[in-house]
């Protein structure tokens, strides 16, 4: 192992890292675990492009049954030659039987002319491979190499690769690949091709319900062979995702300096700093809030929950009245999966733009640990991230139709304060960061969601 300074969610880290040629082939290196062991193929079966939801309905009996019908196509198709894992190029994709969340992959292939393939995350479509030399292909961007998202949708992060890394044919390529929820980075031969990008859910035409949370990684079969080795995966525990994540661009400033509530107004007997973060004190309420006021901006903060937890974050809030209603919205803060709120209306969950909008659910961290997220605000468009992956993204000027037909009056404030909704649930907040919206930047946003929305 060595340490390697690469890119990564566009900052430069300093990692451990696989030596570039492994001492052994499809031996792992510390930490990691071998996919696939140079000499059978135990621990995959096979698959095809099928929805992980739809799979995630089955029963336990029905996907085994159907894992074990596969095998014998797999086995037509598929075979070991040590220390390569080989396709013809035909048949169902191989997948593991294993489902992964957050983790860091390295994969090696080698193809040849006229290939098409790819590598599956989470069940999902895909990390492109293609004869980047193949002009008939050109027109769907093979041109520009592989390793791209290429599913995502056309003009989106990730959708084409950064820049040309595939190795001439007959040399072996490695692709290193780090994915955090929905956030994926991608190496090709040492260059980096995806930066910090969401892969897409290919699943949804309207790209509303996010990528899986956890899913099998599947090696494509289209049309030409190809081989594989050096299949290692190292799953990444929630700390280390968290510090990945947060690892931001310039221009970020800190609304809480970790010892007292500073820089904060409002309702500051109900809250309380505790081993460097504030706190809702266990039994009370109300709205503490920043005392510089926000129009477009970005934060990124961490957030903890207890047990059946309830708070929110205030957003352009006026400095009085409930900001569910007074200020542009309130987005929950919530334990949504204690049973207490398990048929609760949609738009009352984790992240959504409360009694407007629903999020995406299922996707917070166990009660006790501490989750990622980040919000953007920019003109009516709310958009929320937690933990890597997108929950809502709404504009809420084209909403009207509200929980209980409660109208929300303060939807179409352009400016307020930022804060934390208590209700009586000792939520914890550290590393709170924001960062406002220049207004050139802002119309520039707003034009790239008009412009997707359009295409």
């Amino acid at each position: 192992m060595t340490i390697r300074s690469v890119a990564c969610f566009g900052f430069t880290l300093a990692l451990m890292m696989p030596d570039c040629a492994f001492a052994t082939d499809n031996q792992p290196p510390v930490g990691f675990t071998a996919l696939f062991s140079g000499k059978d193929l135990a621990g995959w079966h096979g698959g095809t492009t099928e929805d992980p939801r739809r799979i995630a309905s089955q029963t336990d009996q029905e996907r085994q049954t159907k894992r074990i019908q596969s095998l014998q196509d797999v086995t037509q198709h598929w075979n070991v030659q040590d220390p390569e894992l080989v396709n013809d190029g035909h048949g169902l994709f191989l997948t593991t039987n294993q489902d992964f969340e957050n983790y860091e992959l390295w994969i090696d292939y080698k193809t040849v002319a006229q290939a098409d393939s790819g590598v599956y995350l989470k069940g999902t479509p895909q990390i492109q491979i293609w004869d980047s030399t193949n002009t008939a292909a050109f027109k769907h961007g093979s041109d520009k190499g592989s390793g791209g998202l290429w599913n995502n949708r056309p003009g989106t992060p990730g959708k084409d690769p950064l820049v040309h890394a595939d190795k001439p044919f007959g040399e072996w390529n490695r692709f290193h690949i780090v994915q955090i929820g929905a956030r994926t980075t991608v190496h090709l031969n040492d260059k980096l091709v995806v930066d910090h990008a969401i892969l897409e859910n290919y699943f949804d035409n309207d790209r509303v319900i996010p990528l899986v949370r956890k899913g099998p990684i599947q090696l494509q079969t289209h049309g030409a062979e190809i081989r594989w080795k050096n299949i290692f995966i190292r799953e990444i525990l929630n700390d280390e995702a968290t510090r990945l994540l947060s690892r931001n661009p310039a221009g970020l400033t800190s609304l809480f300096n970790g010892q007292d509530l500073s820089g904060w107004a409002g309702n500051l007997n109900s809250y309380e700093v505790a081993n460097g973060a504030i706190r809702c004190r266990k039994g009370q309420a109300g709205v503490l809030y920043t005392k510089e006021a926000y129009a477009d901006f970005t934060v990124h903060f961490e957030f903890k929950l207890p047990a059946g937890g309830n708070n929110g974050l205030a957003i352009r809030y006026p400095g009085e009245g409930d900001p569910a209603y007074t200020g542009m919205c309130e987005l929950q803060i919530l334990d949504t999966e204690s049973p207490q709120y398990a048929s609760i209306d949609p738009r009352q969950t984790h992240g959504s733009a409360y009694g407007m909008a629903a999020a995406a659910r299922g996707y917070l961290r166990p009660v006790g640990e501490w989750n990622y997220q980040q919000v953007t605000v920019i003109g009516s468009q709310v958009t929320v991230e937690l933990n890597g992956t997108p929950l809502l993204d709404t504009d809420l000027s084209k909403i009207t139709d509200y929980l209980e037909n409660k109208p929300h009056p303060g939807k179409t404030r352009t400016t307020g304060f930022f804060g934390f909704a208590g209700h009586g649930d000792a939520v914890e907040f550290r590393n709170i960061l924001i960062k406002p919206q220049a207004q050139e930047w802002a119309d520039f946003n707003r034009m790239t969601m008009f412009w997707f929305q359009c295409s």
